[in-house]
């Protein structure tokens, strides 16, 4: 739909409902071929990456994240620790709660997947041309303060 040669609110959610999944699925692709390189599950990986977004998050934020039970995503922290990918503290503040990162091993396995997916993506972008890439760059630019702000992950009191 168009207003005035302009398309429409609608128009355009219409267009990024249909464009962002079928995005998201090469990117996920490429992402887990790289987390099987380092004998990670899909859900052990998305994990990492959310607590590198949220460093400190608890295992209720984690649990919340990714879908699974509290005691699902114990499990899943535990052997991510034991494996050197992330490190748990106990809060400070709060003994009951433990405040979760990723070493610096998590952080190298995350860039290293993010790196060769970027590379994945430039490859597929680069057959448009310079103008359709400007084009891109400036719509993602606007939609940045419209989606980013809402990854503000929820805080619990849970551990």
């Amino acid at each position: 739909m168009e207003t005035n040669g302009h398309p429409s609110a609608a128009g355009c959610a219409a267009d990024l409902a249909e464009v962002v999944p079928a995005v998201m699925r090469v990117i996920r692709a490429q992402m887990r071929r790289r987390s099987a390189e380092q004998n990670l599950t899909v859900v052990q990986f998305r994990t990492l990456a959310y607590l590198n977004c949220w460093p400190g998050a608890s295992l209720s934020d984690v649990a919340d994240h990714i879908g699974v039970t509290l005691p699902s995503a114990s499990k899943m922290v535990w052997t991510l620790t034991s494996r050197g990918y992330l490190r748990k503290q106990t809060d400070s503040d709060d003994r009951r709660k433990s405040i979760l990162a990723p070493t610096a091993k998590g952080l190298r396995v995350l860039e290293k997947s993010r790196q060769a997916t970027r590379e994945h993506l430039a490859a597929r972008l680069a057959g448009m041309t310079p103008r359709e890439r400007a084009q891109l760059c400036a719509a993602m630019q606007s939609l940045r303060p419209i989606f980013l702000a809402d990854m503000m992950p929820a805080r619990s009191s849970k551990t």
